[in-house]
């Protein structure tokens, strides 16, 4: 069964999102790009909910581009199951996998260069969660059910 990356961006991220989807294709991912495809201003809550809400239907993992990767980070995190990370350099997103299971890789256009952003991506994609101690502090990202 091939591996699936959902991808989107604001118009901040379209070409770094391009050249990561890229990046993504050659480890063998099938890549499902929600857009944007232009660079006119958009919003990026739209694409950050359609990456979530694949990913929380366990359709794959997702990748999400903007200037910074927080307001990204932010709408995707909304989502039940969704755990999304951004990361800037090569362990946060190695961590990110391993230790917090995490299924969105969020990055900053503005903040991490091209080669950087290629690098960030494989680790993210290479890794995978240890569980262990780490699957109970998971379980706990969730607020509990308060009814």
């Amino acid at each position: 069964m091939a591996k699936t990356l959902i991808v989107g961006s604001d118009h901040a991220g379209v070409e770094l999102k391009k050249e990561l989807a890229d990046v993504a294709r050659e480890l063998g991912y099938e890549i499902n790009d929600v857009g944007t495809h232009s660079t006119e201003s958009t919003d990026y809550p739209d694409y950050a909910h359609q990456v979530a809400s694949a990913v929380s239907r366990g359709e794959g993992l997702g990748l999400l581009v903007c200037g910074t990767g927080l307001g990204m980070s932010m709408s995707a995190n909304r989502h039940p199951g969704v755990r999304a990370a951004v990361c800037g350099d090569v362990h946060s997103a190695a961590m990110a996998r391993r230790h917090n299971d995490a299924n969105v890789l969020c990055i900053g256009s503005r903040i991490v260069g091209t080669g950087l952003a290629g690098e960030i991506l494989k680790v993210f994609l290479s890794s995978s969660f240890e569980g262990g101690r780490h699957e109970r502090r998971v379980h706990k990202i969730d607020p509990p059910d308060e009814s």
